[in-house]
């Protein structure tokens, strides 16, 4: 009856699921929640308020073949993202830039290092915290000594549940000092938000006569593996399968559970119109929580009061409420996706995709790029 079942209607599985419905395939997506768009899903609360349920999500791309492929389906709202740091209740750009460095020291100390550092490096220069901290120059070493004290490395432990030792230095090395005026997170050409928010993106996307959806639906209950052969409700499916879940959970943790980062959200409603600067506070010195998101700063959601979404990060724990967010990368964790990734390989007709199913992170237009060059090879 089908020629391909998806796990999951996520970017991965629901990008899929529409270039190889639009091949002439018929489609089965299957989810476990009760709602398309994966971690993406937005909803309004009872405020009126449009809230990401999972956490913020941020479209941005270099794509153009991304935005527009996604723009079928929805009426980009132009964003551009900007991130502060709460810092011992200063708001200072993250990341850290020539305003930043403005904020932190007296003019005269300010502008005779913005001096220094456009001299040696070029103005627009993005320079890693690693290479400042190993110039000659007191003051300079001073501004990355800040920058990894107050903006960095307590932000990065309470992420990550580790101690300042604990953190990798080539996670460091990427931190950058940007020499410019410019405040922005993002420096891709391509950045705004869905016009009418995520999930109906993916209910347009999913609206195909090719796609059949099944919610609340696991894929243990209904698919099987077995020497290398895939079952479909009892049945051997001779279809392709894309699996965009936990891959260790595919295979009943044979090898042990892969080990992630979650999240919990606390979610508030204020009677004011506004909360905050921006979109995004990074609470990076203090506070149990990493960041306080107020939604209706990127939504561009014209309403009255705000809703906001405090987040802290956690350990993930198999069979509880908490969801899989991040993977945990290192040499131990590798080895052991490999593991499974060897034993996926013995299923021809499955394909492994997202971050779940890769144990790798993706941002949204990535994952959109990769489900299209996975659907192109197939067809």
């Amino acid at each position: 009856m089908y020629d391909i079942i998806i796990v999951g209607a996520g970017f991965a599985g629901a990008v899929s699921a529409r270039k190889l419905a639009e091949a002439g395939k018929k489609v089965l997506v299957i989810e476990e929640r009760d709602h398309v768009g994966g971690n993406a899903f937005d909803e309004v609360d009872e405020h009126g308020v449009l809230i990401h349920t999972y956490g913020p999500h941020i479209f941005h791309t270099k794509s153009k073949e991304v935005y527009d492929f996604l723009g079928r389906f929805t009426k980009w709202l132009p964003y551009h993202h900007k991130v502060v740091g709460n810092v011992y209740g200063r708001y200072i750009p993250i990341p850290f830039n020539l305003n930043s460095i403005r904020l932190v020291y007296d003019k005269k100390k300010a502008e005779n290092l913005i001096d220094k550092l456009i001299s040696i490096y070029g103005r627009e220069a993005a320079i890693p915290i690693l290479k400042l901290r190993e110039n000659e120059d007191e003051e300079i070493r001073e501004l990355a000594d800040y920058v990894y004290d107050n903006i960095f490395v307590k932000y990065t432990g309470k992420q990550w549940g580790v101690k300042p030792n604990e953190i990798d230095p080539a996670v460091t090395a990427r931190v950058p000092v940007i020499l410019t005026e410019k405040d922005g997170y993002f420096t891709d050409e391509y950045q705004a938000m869905p016009g009418e928010g995520y999930t109906e993106l993916f209910k347009k996307m999913l609206d195909h006569p090719n796609i059949d959806i099944r919610l609340q639906t696991s894929a243990k209950d209904c698919i099987k593996l077995e020497e290398g052969k895939i079952f479909f409700e009892c049945t051997e499916f001779d279809g392709d399968v894309i699996f965009t879940g936990m891959t260790d959970e595919l295979f009943d943790l044979c090898f042990g559970a892969l080990p992630y980062r979650s999240l919990r959200f606390d979610f508030s409603y204020h009677d004011i119109d506004s909360f905050q600067p921006e979109a995004v506070v990074n609470y990076t010195v203090d506070e149990d929580y990493t960041r306080i998101t107020e939604f209706k700063k990127m939504t561009g959601q014209k309403v009255e009061g705000t809703t906001i979404m405090k987040e802290y990060s956690l350990d993930y724990a198999p069979d509880t409420e908490l969801l899989p967010y991040y993977a945990i990368l290192n040499d131990e964790n590798k080895a052991l996706y490999e593991k499974y990734a060897n034993l996926a390989k013995e299923y021809k007709n499955l394909h492994l995709l997202g971050r779940l199913a890769e144990y790798k992170y993706y941002n949204m237009d990535a994952i959109t790029e990769k489900a299209l060059e996975l659907c192109e090879r197939m067809v």
